[in-house]
């Protein structure tokens, strides 16, 4: 053996050895082979977009709306950032899109920007506070092709949905033309404002074919035992003084008695946080549920507008026009909260729950939640365990507010249920084989009686 030629080879390794050693040292722990680390996919960066979006929304339309339209625009937003994430990580069918960014984009600036570019086209009173949360975002995200990539796509997301809306029906110059009449809507006290956002009724969907599409049968007819009974329920239950609530049935007529987007919001955000999903999906959490409520404010609009039925406090001041022998007038009647501008018949609040709480259970795969909603009107938070019980206080807030009879209520909430295994049955499905999480389940989550 050549003893001279070993002993330099040990030397080469050992000097090599040193030299790895004092690259580790100063290139850091974390340096490898290879340069290109995981692109950024921060789930956190969908819940702060969707905070911000709550935050502009309110800033264009005003905090206590008392529309659907709220719900349109996030159904919006939740779009393009679902597409803008699942169209990198193709985990997931995209919304109405085929196309599919570089895998080694970075999926959390392609969702900020397609948040931004979106509220920023529909919002541009909006556009400083906007760029700079956008600016802030942005500087999250290390620079590098993932994060210039992920932009560029986020782009072209947002784009896509842009265009997807254009002429949707969106300020249409739709108006409720019916003449007052027993059971006909018309504007109710304290502003007698008239019938708000009416074009919501035929704007173009985002998951349906139509909005009529789920449109169910009329409300009970003004000489029916069910329509006598709806008015005195809401006559006893919902007045604003000598109602017969208990102290928590009032608190719960309360409760939901806000902007109902903005407390769902608020329940997406905590439970994708405490569960800690993955970026794709909580978009897909926020995008599902989002589109499944645009979709059930389209549904109900287009009933209020079909259907045209009177208020409670309309129905109670002049039940002695309705025909209706176990029904007597109250001229002084008042509920105990303000009835918004618009029909009863359906009502907008237990449509969206329905739909909602159907699209969550569908992707959850269970009817149990794990659900906390706050209430901007209480300051108290409630934990919602069971879907079906969210509907049940949904249904019954409304009657205890004193603005809707049960039946538009109910009734709502069902058109919710099929609008969510629509959505779910049609889009936002897995990409790869069907987990347990794949159908909704079958049970029944809208209540059938009357509440005791």
């Amino acid at each position: 053996m050549d003893t001279s030629r070993s002993g330099r080879r040990a030397a080469i390794g050992a000097v090599t050895a040193l030299l790895l050693l004092v690259l580790t040292a100063v290139a850091g722990p974390t340096a490898t082979a290879d340069s290109h680390p995981p692109p950024a996919a921060d789930p956190a960066a969908i819940r702060d977009w969707n905070v911000i979006a709550t935050d502009t929304i309110s800033a264009n339309l005003g905090p206590t709306r008392p529309s659907g339209q709220v719900v349109i625009w996030h159904g919006f937003v939740s779009a393009a950032v679902y597409n803008a994430v699942v169209g990198i990580q193709r985990t997931y069918a995209p919304y109405k899109w085929r196309a599919r960014g570089p895998s080694s984009a970075s999926p959390e600036a392609a969702a900020v920007t397609a948040a931004h570019r979106v509220l920023l086209t529909y919002f541009p009173a909006s556009q400083a506070w906007l760029d700079a949360a956008y600016a802030a975002s942005l500087a999250k995200i290390p620079d590098g092709r993932a994060k210039r990539q992920g932009v560029a796509f986020g782009e072209r997301a947002a784009d896509h949905l842009i265009e997807l809306r254009e002429d949707d029906g969106r300020f249409a110059p739709v108006e409720f033309t019916a003449a007052p009449a027993p059971g006909v809507w018309r504007p109710t006290p304290p502003a007698h404002l008239p019938f708000i956002d009416p074009w919501l009724g035929k704007l173009r969907p985002l998951l349906l074919t139509s909005p009529s599409q789920f449109r169910p049968g009329g409300p009970p007819a003004l000489s029916s035992a069910r329509y006598a009974q709806d008015v005195n329920e809401v006559k006893t239950m919902g007045a604003k003084t000598g109602s017969s609530r208990t102290g928590q049935q009032t608190e719960t007529a309360l409760f939901f008695g806000g902007n109902l987007a903005v407390q769902l919001q608020s329940a997406f955000r905590d439970h994708t946080a405490r569960h800690h999903l993955d970026i794709a999906d909580t978009a897909r959490i926020f995008a599902a549920a989002n589109a499944s409520a645009t979709d059930a404010v389209v549904t109900a609009w287009d009933a209020k507008l079909h259907y045209g039925f009177w208020r409670p406090i309309t129905a109670i001041q002049l039940a002695d026009t309705d025909g209706n022998p176990a029904t007597d007038a109250d001229p002084q009647w008042q509920p105990l909260l303000v009835t918004p501008p618009h029909p009863d018949y359906l009502s907008g609040h237990t449509t969206v729950a329905g739909a909602v709480m159907r699209t969550l259970t569908g992707i959850l795969g269970t009817t149990h939640l794990d659900l906390n909603v706050p209430s901007e009107i209480t300051g108290t938070t409630r934990h919602y365990e069971e879907a079906a019980q969210f509907n049940e206080d949904m249904i019954n807030a409304r009657v205890w507010a004193g603005i809707h009879f049960r039946t538009a209520d109910v009734v709502g909430c069902r058109a919710g249920n099929r609008i969510g295994v629509w959505a779910l049955t049609h889009y936002f499905q897995p990409l790869r084989p069907a987990g347990p999480h794949a159908v909704p389940p079958a049970q029944q989550m809208c209540p059938q009686g009357s509440a005791s």
